[in-house]
Formats: structure tokens, C-alpha cells, sequence
């Protein structure tokens, strides 16, 4: 059924007319209102400022969240729909802390001339004792009004994206490591690295056609100064000079421009001048999600198509050491399937059972392992509460290990477009760290998968040094 709301006219209201509401005053609200003011002070967001500062224990409510519920009534009850503000004169004798409820109420106080009303208004707490007092001036409507109530869209709170921001500043004070930039022939894959290269956090070597690399950047006013291009007749032979740079060492990681991710990702691949480990290749996306209170990696969405077990110990081994570079020490891995139990029908439940025996056998290292869980319970605490699952990753995991490329790719990108998540990637198993960078990627996503690139290989650094000493 349809709520109606109906003004009172200037006519049919008296004085001693009164309307009043009991609103509770949540974090939430003091969040949302400061959001809407751009009202940044600290003891409306932390307890232990409103201690340091304003001696309350609790955080304090916005003093004009109490005056904006006049305006509520005003416009909603007495007199309703039509009413226009005139002013207001308030005292506020107490502050209102995060949990109080709120009594406001409005008394017509006096009729000063047509259309003009005068309102007594009062707010008290749970305690009786009076929050705020004063008047309010407004303009009644002359016509009558009925009509249903507007149906406002649902607002929430989420996470500020800052993920990539603090992965580009943990780089701050390391030194730039050279990139080999594979084919940078357009104004996507040219951005990038010129965009890094100003930010301090890579020296790129420009592989590919010079003169075309050139033009690019005089089109789109990109400026080459510093940078060393090595010339080439086609993407054939950028990625294999790419390729043999970081395979000398001359290069500790390697880009990809605007050649195909297969042309590339077959010269890394090559057993004799490539750049493969005794380890398998992977992909890892490395995912600022708005509604998740932490960094969130996927793999593999993009390498490995369906994956057989013992690749999948390669590929969460890959995830894990890169979440030790990016500060998780010891990261939580949910292995994803359709539901949380050994189905033997399902073969991914299968095999997310033995790899957590292989964890607990210490055939992968330095995470705690988890599955079969289904997505819901992998990341949120609710719902794994709700099917009685008692894990320490369930519903806070780091790291999703998903059955097979096509879940991947599609749960990033439904992330990226329904969530409005913003997702970096790189490929991990390679003697370099790889940056797969895509056109739909923003310029933030590009820099960031940079950012984790010189990480991963400061990282790889200090592993080879603390070898050597020992």
C-alpha cells in the first residue's frame, strides 16, 4: 500500500498545532552528514577525540543533525508538503553522543502574517533532558496537497578506495627498478609507464618501433625525456628483446604494451630464452573493493585456463608471497567452489580439500588455507556465521582462490562493474614480476600494478641478499 503524506494549509492550522518524531542518532547518520556537509571535525568520527578534545567519552553527533530533524518536520508533518523555510534561532544546551534518541517537537507558536508561522521547537534525549531549543520561521502553503510519499534511494556507507594510493606510497622511498616495456605503441600502453617514470617508481626501457613510439607521444604530448627506447620492426621482435632484457637481469620486470597478452606471454614462456621457473606462471588481481574492509586478491583469471591441482599449489603459492610483499604476513586464502562441503561430484571441492592438507603438510607455506567456500561465506562473516562454518578465514580472506579462469575473470569483473571495485594485475611464477595492463584499466589500476611490480621485486631483492649473506 501506497503512503500518503497531506499538508495543512495556512488556513486550517491553529496555534498549540504540534507534530513530533523519536530518531535515534547512529554512527551512520553522523557519518552520512558529514559526508553531506564536507564537517570534518575529529569528534564526530572518533571516540578518542571527542575524549581529547570535548571531554565525552562517545563520538558526538553534528550539532545541526538534531536542527536538520525540524526541517523533517516541517516539511513532512506541520505544515508539511509546500512549506519554504524562512529561519531558525536555536540554543543547543547539550551535544547529542552516537545512541541518544531524540524527542523533537514543534508547537505553532504564533501566526504573524499571512502565510508566515512561528514554531516553538524543543528537542530532548532519553533522559528527558533538553538537547536543544528555539524557533522556527516558515512560509505555510495556501494549497492543499495529497499526495504519495517520495520514494528516496537507498543510501550506503563504503570504504573510501585508498588501497592503490597506499601501495604507491609504500613505494616512496625505494628506488626505481628498470621495466622492460613491450610494444608501447598507443596512447593506453605509452601512458603508463611515462606516468610511472614521472612518479619515481620505474625506469622503463620503450621496446618496439621508435619512430612509432615517438609519434605516439608526440600525438598525446608524452614526454620521452630519460627514457631509453630500443628499436624494433614489429611485436614479434619487442617481445623477444623485452624478454631477453629481464632474462639478463638488465630489466627486474616486464610490461606489456599494446601487443596481444599471448605474443608476449609465448616468449616469456620458451624454454630455452624465456623466462620460466621451476615454478608455474600465474595471474594475480590485486582488487580495491569500496564494500571490503581490505585488500582482496583473485587467482588466477588470466593465465591458466583450467588448472590442474598440482598447478594450483604453484598458483596460491604465488598469491601468498605476493601478499607477504604488500604487507599481509600471514594472508588468509579462501579456495572458492559452488558450496563450503566435499561434493565429490564437484572436482574443485576435491581439490580445495587436498590443498589444505597440503598446507597443514607444509607443501604450501606461510598462509592459512581454507575450502571448499562458497563465495558468500569466503567474505562475509554473516553468512558463514548463518551455515554454522567455524574457520579463521571464512568471511575475512585475503586471497580467493577460484576453480578455473572463467570464474575469475568474470567475478573481477563483476567486482570492477557492479562494486565499482578498481582491480591491478600482475603474473607471478616468471624469473621478473610481468604487468598485464588492459585498455579498460584506469590510469590509477596502471600505476598501481606498477607500484606492486617494484614491491614484488624489491622484495625479491632482499631474499636474494639475505641468501647471499648466509
Amino acid at each position: 500500500m501506497v503512503e500518503m503524506m497531506e499538508n495543512r494549509t495556512w488556513d486550517e492550522i491553529k496555534v498549540g498545532d504540534s507534530a513530533s518524531l523519536i530518531r535515534t542518532c547512529r554512527m551512520e547518520d553522523v557519518e552520512l552528514f558529514g559526508v553531506a556537509t564536507g564537517d570534518l571535525n575529529p569528534t564526530h568520527y572518533s571516540a578518542e577525540q571527542a575524549q581529547q578534545l570535548a571531554q565525552h567519552r562517545k563520538v558526538l553527533a553534528h550539532s545541526m543533525w538534531g536542527g536538520s530533524l525540524i526541517s523533517a518536520l516541517l516539511g513532512n508533518e506541520l505544515p508539511g508538503p509546500g512549506t519554504v523555510y524562512k529561519g531558525q534561532d536555536f540554543q543547543f544546551l547539550r551535544p547529542v553522543e552516537v545512541g541518544d534518541s531524540l524527542t523533537v517537537t514543534i508547537t505553532v507558536a504564533e501566526k504573524v502574517e499571512p502565510n508566515l508561522i512561528a514554531f516553538a521547537c524543543t528537542a530532548v534525549n532519553q533522559k528527558q533532558d533538553v538537547v536543544f531549543q528555539g524557533r522556527a520561521d516558515v512560509f505555510a502553503p495556501t494549497v492543499k496537497v495529497v499526495q504519495p510519499k517520495a520514494e528516496l534511494h537507498e543510501v550506503s556507507l563504503r570504504r573510501r578506495h585508498h588501497v592503490f594510493e597506499d601501495i604507491i606510497e609504500r613505494c616512496g622511498p625505494l628506488d626505481p627498478i628498470t621495466v622492460a616495456v613491450c610494444h608501447p605503441c598507443d596512447q593506453v600502453s605509452l601512458e603508463g609507464p611515462v606516468e610511472a617514470f614521472k612518479r619515481g617508481l620505474i625506469n622503463p626501457i620503450l621496446v618496439g618501433p621508435e619512430a612509432k613510439i615517438r609519434s605516439v607521444a608526440a600525438e598525446f604530448g608524452f614526454d620521452l625525456t630519460g627514457m631509453r627506447i630500443i628499436d624494433t620492426q614489429h611485436s614479434h621482435e619487442s617481445a623477444e628483446k623485452a624478454v631477453a632484457l629481464c632474462r639478463s637481469g638488465e630489466a627486474e620486470a616486464l610490461m606489456k604494451g599494446s601487443l596481444h597478452t599471448d605474443e608476449m606471454m609465448h616468449e616469456v614462456a620458451r624454454r630455452e630464452t624465456g623466462l620460466r621457473t621451476g615454478r608455474r606462471i600465474s595471474h594475480v588481481f590485486v582488487m580495491d573493493v569500496p564494500t571490503y574492509p581490505k585488500t582482496l586478491l583473485i587467482t588466477d583469471a588470466a593465465i591458466n585456463i583450467y588448472p590442474t591441482l598440482e598447478d594450483k599449489v604453484d598458483i596460491v603459492q604465488n598469491a601468498i608471497d605476493l601478499d607477504h610483499c604488500l604487507g599481509v604476513p600471514k594472508p588468509k586464502v579462501a579456495i572458492l567452489s559452488a558450496v563450503e562441503t566435499v561434493y565429490p561430484k564437484i572436482n574443485s571441492t576435491i581439490e580445495a580439500a587436498a590443498l589444505c592438507k597440503m598446507s597443514d603438510r607444509g607443501q604450501i607455506t606461510g598462509a592459512e588455507l581454507d575450502g571448499p567456500l562458497a563465495f558468500d561465506n569466503a567474505i562475509s562473516a554473516e553468512a558463514a556465521k548463518i551455515k554454522k562454518i567455524v574457520s579463521s578465514v571464512a568471511g575475512q580472506a585475503d586471497i580467493l582462490l577460484v576453480p578455473d579462469l572463467e570464474a575469475g575473470n568474470m567475478l573481477a569483473k563483476q567486482l570492477s562493474y557492479l562494486a565499482e571495485a578498481d582491480a591491478a594485475g600482475i603474473v607471478l611464477g616468471a624469473r621478473v614480476p610481468i604487468v598485464l595492463t588492459s585498455r579498460a584499466d584506469s590510469a590509477k589500476a596502471r600505476l598501481a600494478s606498477c607500484a606492486v611490480a617494484v614491491l614484488f621485486a624489491h622484495a625479491r631483492r632482499a631474499k636474494a641478499a639475505k641468501v647471499a649473506a648466509e
